[in-house]
């Protein structure tokens, strides 16, 4: 990458006695996994189209601890939970900003009854918010008139209501959105979820992910948009899995409306 990303710090924000408008929740995912980052960087370049004021925890910010609690290891969790917390009250941070629905949902739900408090935004809602305020602006580009089908992820749609913010995403790039055979409350979940990301699926006839990635090559899309780095991950294996990767990408929204800005 030749231009550099400005990506402050809380411990920087602080030593300045500033507070950033939000705090961007990089996630386990977003920082080691070599396709995730790709997910980070594009919504940073965003953020920073936009002047918004964000920061990170960087070396403070440690795993939610949905992996633990989803597996079952309730202790380790709330061990996760509240150091977390203690930073993040630390720093008195008011808002976060997340491009994983896993981190999205635990400190969302279940970190207020650790005593850990914040309005909590998945990314996709923060960008609809920035267009509403006119602070981002999108034009279809590279993407206009392409056919693109959202894959609703499992904590992002059923687990907290939100359906609208990626779609109207999409549709702003001038692309023609097309619906899988279950989508929206009757989304189909990659298979990744409640920790399954960790290990080798159980026998069966079909990996869940595979028959994901089917109801999406039904539609005939050229692109498969993600909402979550976990099902970006099992949609691109999916694809593989078909034989299908020079025909079909996975994208995250964040990357679409990125690339559309040339950014």
């Amino acid at each position: 990458m030749s231009e550099l990303l400005k990506v402050p710090t809380m411990a920087e924000y602080m030593a300045q006695g500033k507070q950033p408008e939000v705090l961007f929740w990089v996630g386990c995912a977003g920082s080691f996994d070599d396709r995730a980052k790709k997910i980070t960087k594009a919504f940073v370049k965003l953020l920073n189209k936009a002047n918004v004021e964000f920061a990170v925890l960087g070396t403070e910010e440690s795993c939610t601890g949905d992996p633990a609690k989803r597996a079952g290891n309730e202790f380790l969790f709330q061990m996760q939970a509240v150091t977390n917390i203690e930073v993040l009250n630390a720093y008195e941070v008011k808002k976060i900003v997340t491009a994983c629905p896993h981190c999205f949902n635990t400190i969302k739900n279940e970190y207020p009854e650790l005593g850990g408090n914040y309005e909590v935004m998945h990314h996709t809602q923060f960008l609809k918010t920035l267009l509403d305020e006119g602070r981002l602006s999108i034009e279809g580009g590279k993407y206009k008139g392409k056919r693109i089908t959202f894959h609703d992820p499992c904590y992002l749609g059923r687990a907290n209501n939100v359906y609208e913010a990626p779609r109207e995403l999409i549709q702003k790039l001038e692309a023609e959105l097309v619906e899988m055979k279950n989508c929206r409350r009757n989304g189909l979940c990659c298979g990744a979820g409640g920790a399954q990301m960790f290990k080798e699926p159980e026998k069966g006839d079909k990996d869940v992910n595979v028959e994901r990635t089917e109801q999406a090559l039904d539609v005939k899309p050229e692109i498969i948009a993600a909402g979550c780095p976990f099902c970006n991950t099992m949609m691109t294996d999916g694809v593989k899995a078909k034989e299908k990767e020079s025909d079909v990408q996975v994208m995250d929204v964040a990357e679409l409306i990125a690339n559309a800005q040339d950014l």
